[in-house]
């Protein structure tokens, strides 16, 4: 997946992009509601001057791509609360319908996981448009009052976390999944919570333990 920052001017009509500074404490899930509109579409669509409503977000993700368009640190129209928390205080990411919809998804909690990850965040911080509004939405998400989709979505969310949870270990590092796999079996664990401690030496005394966990001892 790509990702690509093209951010809207700071002119564009009916004020989307407000230059409020935010600094974000909760990220919220959208759909689109379009079901043959793409990423770029959805850009597009954010300075198309037949557009004639307020409404913004951070990123859309589709099949492909990941658009960041407007900067993280501002506030976006997405949440329908008006100046609440939810738009004030929350990264608005939408998902399109379109073409490959489950890529779509498997993309967007990859997007999400990294980005819980670079701040130190649990899925508790994960939202739905409807915790803000009320409105239906993430639409595909609700699955009749359930929202097992939007279960789902957490559970995938989490598990990518916990899979690459080290603050320190660049994504697509040679040694990321080994790392994560020790880490996760418990033969070896980070500095921190959040810190391997990538390049950092291994004494003898903690070759000797990872030994022992390895079972290599017992022989």
């Amino acid at each position: 997946m790509r990702y690509v920052v093209d951010h809207i001017p700071r002119t564009t009509p009916k004020n989307r992009r407000p230059r409020l500074p935010m600094t974000a404490e909760t990220i919220t899930i959208h759909n689109t509601g379009n079901p043959t509109s793409t990423a770029r579409n959805e850009r597009a669509w954010l300075t198309n001057p037949s557009n004639d409503r307020t409404a913004s977000f951070h990123i859309v993700v589709d099949e492909k791509e990941a658009i960041e368009c407007i900067p993280l640190n501002e506030t976006a129209w997405h949440a329908g609360d008006g100046n609440g928390d939810g738009n004030r205080k929350s990264i608005g990411i939408e998902i399109c319908e379109s073409g490959d919809y489950e890529r779509a998804v498997e993309n967007a909690a990859t997007l999400v996981a990294d980005m819980l990850i670079e701040r130190g965040w649990g899925v508790d911080r994960l939202r739905r448009h409807w915790d803000w509004s009320g409105k239906v939405c993430p639409r595909l998400m609700h699955n009749g009052g359930s929202w097992s989709g939007w279960i789902e979505f957490k559970k995938r969310v989490e598990f990518k976390v916990m899979n690459r949870r080290f603050v320190d270990v660049p994504k697509g590092h040679w040694a990321e999944a080994s790392i994560n796999k020790a880490a996760a079996s418990g033969v070896m664990s980070g500095v921190t919570d959040k810190e391997f401690g990538l390049g950092q030496p291994v004494t003898r005394e903690q070759l000797a333990v990872i030994l022992d966990r390895i079972g290599a001892l017992d022989k």
